[in-house]
């Protein structure tokens, strides 16, 4: 009995998660390969087999039905087995890490930073493998030293002839999906599902949840008593501001509730634009649009609604325009500007840009009446575009005369 060999066979088994059949496979062919170097090229057609009783360990080697000694082969082919044991190994363990973490993909890990590679970071999880935090996957103005322990969505795996490729994400949407399915366990059971996700990672996520159960609070079970929940998630993503919201099937409801914190006094939707208008008061516009505008930009991705921001001012401002504009088109009826807003077309801009199409199937106008207001349209916003570009152009010089100018102390 070899109980030796079948100890080893474990042992390797076990440190590389690797199928124990396939070792003594593995066993078994470089066996051959070193019987094969032994016997040379003059027995090169020779059948050669080995095996190996998994049990006892014990080794049985035949050559053309003749048993032979697998231990006079001689050093060299003993140094074959050798390269050839350690190549199949590796692949076997390579395929085991491979099948392990493939299906892993979109799942988190938390392994130790072990060093730097570039920009990248190296990061070892599980005790035996290896995978990369890339510069462009982690969260901006957050640091990381050897020796930490981090969190990390598993991104992706790519399998190459030398080795695996784990990629690791802290950006990717997808990890504040999952630390909020750690983090709330509603989630986690399905009591309360995520609608939607957009994130600017480093600076600002907003989330849509909603619960099937009427008795929990998708809101604030997400945020825990007193923010306990949602601290742990902004913690570990290094202060990232989070903003949860409601979900409502109703896209004018959504949108109110993605602008959150601002407040809204009307949403007008436009389908055919995809797009739609939302009116704040003048004390709420800052704060609807947020800083370099990713209150309104998060919102929109949110929603997949294009979002134009106004004040009442100039949401009057545009409906006086359009008005206007189209007064001295005899055949339309004082209606048609209602009808016009109620589709969402607030502005001349809107109207020329759906076409005549809308305007004959939603408000039942005549083909020819259709194509007159059309081409009204794209005159007026012709014009209007010109006449705003010398203002747009004044303001930017402003902007970047005040960028240059020398600052003045105070006295």
């Amino acid at each position: 009995m070899n109980q030796e060999l079948v100890r080893i066979v474990d042992n390797i088994a076990r440190d590389k998660n690797i199928d124990r059949e396939s070792i003594f496979q593995d066993l078994e062919s470089a066996m051959i390969s070193a019987a094969k170097k032994h016997f040379g090229k003059t027995d090169i057609e020779a059948d050669i087999q080995v095996h190996i009783d998994r049990q006892t360990g014990d080794m049985a080697a035949f050559k053309d039905g003749q048993q032979i000694d697998i231990k006079r082969l001689g050093r060299i082919p003993a140094q074959t087995a050798k390269q050839v044991m350690i190549q199949k190994i590796k692949a076997d363990e390579r395929q085991s890490v491979y099948d392990e973490f493939v299906e892993r993909k979109g799942e988190i890990v938390s392994g130790i930073v072990i060093r730097y590679e570039g920009g990248s970071l190296v990061v070892n999880i599980n005790n035996r493998t290896e995978a990369v935090l890339p510069k462009s996957e982690q969260i901006s103005g957050q640091s990381h030293h050897v020796g930490e322990r981090i969190r990390c969505l598993i991104l992706d795996v790519r399998e190459s002839s030398s080795q695996v490729k784990i990629i690791l994400s802290r950006t990717h949407p997808d990890f504040i999906r999952r630390l909020f399915e750690l983090e709330v366990p509603e989630v986690s059971e399905g009591i309360i599902e995520i609608k939607a996700l957009a994130r600017e990672a480093g600076y600002r996520t907003k989330i849509a949840v909603l619960s099937s159960d009427p008795k929990v609070d998708a809101v604030g079970a997400c945020v825990g008593v007193r923010g306990s929940r949602i601290k742990n998630i902004v913690d570990e993503l290094g202060g990232e501001k989070i903003d949860i919201v409601r979900w409502n099937e109703s896209s004018h409801e959504l949108i109110a509730n993605a602008l959150m914190p601002a407040k809204c006094t009307q949403v007008a939707l436009c389908f055919e634009l995809g797009g739609a208008t939302v009116v704040v008061p003048e004390d709420q516009l800052s704060l609807a649009i947020g800083k370099h505008g990713q209150n309104v930009r998060l919102a929109a991705r949110l929603t997949d609604w294009d979002i134009d921001i106004l004040t009442p001012d100039e949401y009057n401002q545009e409906v006086e325009r359009l008005t206007s504009g189209l007064k001295d088109i005899e055949g339309l009826d004082d209606t048609f500007i209602d009808k016009l807003i109620a589709l969402g077309i607030i502005s001349v801009l809107d109207l020329a840009e759906i076409g005549a199409e809308p305007l004959i199937n939603e408000i039942g106008l005549k083909p020819e009446m259709a194509q007159k207001v059309i081409r009204l349209a794209e005159d007026l916003a012709k014009k209007q575009t010109a006449e705003s570009a010398p203002t747009i152009a004044e303001s930017i010089l402003v902007k970047q005369i005040k960028k240059t100018e020398p600052q003045q102390d105070d006295d």
